[in-house]
């Protein structure tokens, strides 16, 4: 297994765990973030620390990977289970979306989210 899934395997977990230090410490500093809540991008560990840290306060999003593709330009695509609740734990989605990551010094320098087949 890649070093890079080995990374990102552990990222979702963190993620999930709502452990935003760890997760952050796989990003380069200038990550390139994806505002997939409210539309956008954020760039920068504290931006995206701010953007998480609202998420969370209002909705409750798990993301299980279930998938990973090398794309020929050495970006790497993840199929991601992705449900989302509120904050009373209603599902408001349960869907396959695609995240492509983009790695610079071994770490995540930049991800987008594409619709999932």
């Amino acid at each position: 297994m890649s070093d890079e899934i080995c990374l990102l395997k552990r990222m979702y977990r963190e993620f999930n765990a709502r452990n935003i230090d760890a997760v952050l410490s796989v990003m380069q500093a200038d990550v390139k973030w994806p505002n997939g809540w409210e539309g956008g991008y954020v760039v920068g560990h504290d931006a995206v620390r701010d953007y998480w840290t609202r998420q969370w306060a209002e909705i409750d999003p798990t993301v299980m990977p279930e998938g990973f593709e090398a794309l020929d330009d050495g970006r790497l695509r993840v199929r991601v289970h992705q449900l989302i609740r509120d904050s009373a734990g209603k599902l408001l989605s349960d869907k396959i979306v695609n995240h492509t990551y983009r790695f610079d010094g071994g770490k995540i320098s930049g991800m987008v989210i594409e619709a999932g087949a």
